[in-house]
């Protein structure tokens, strides 16, 4: 369905910083920089960037929206969380953990970027 997710951040090194630690926790690599100073990273066939915006405003971040990153258990989302926690996120919401509901069970871990986007972990278990 996406092609891509492209998030703005006006601070590309704290963003950076950030996102490397939770793609590596999700067992992907650090981004890569390309000439015009976009972070990028693919990862399981998706493709992430972070860039500063292109009309020279300042990032924002949408209200109500939320950009979710796929984890293979419990344990590698605590491990994303923490990762990006300790390296500029903000935690929010509930703590990590389970959620019920419409008939689904879904492990979720929330976050705030550097540039105030929210992120999430989530493990669908078995």
């Amino acid at each position: 369905m996406f092609s891509h997710v492209m998030l703005g951040a006006d601070d590309i090194e704290a963003s950076k910083k950030f996102y490397d630690a939770c793609f590596k926790a999700l067992g992907g690599r650090e981004g890569t920089v390309d000439p015009k100073g976009r972070v990028i990273y693919m990862h399981n066939g998706g493709i992430f960037l972070i860039t500063k915006p292109i009309d020279g405003q300042p990032a924002s971040c949408g209200n109500g929206s939320t950009i979710g990153f796929a984890a293979d258990s419990e344990a590698m989302a605590d491990a994303w969380h923490e990762a990006g926690a300790a390296n500029g996120g903000t935690p929010i919401e509930d703590p990590p953990g389970l959620r019920e509901g419409a008939g689904m069970k879904l492990y979720l871990a929330y976050l705030r970027d550097p540039a105030g986007n929210k992120v999430c972990a989530m493990y669908r278990p078995g």
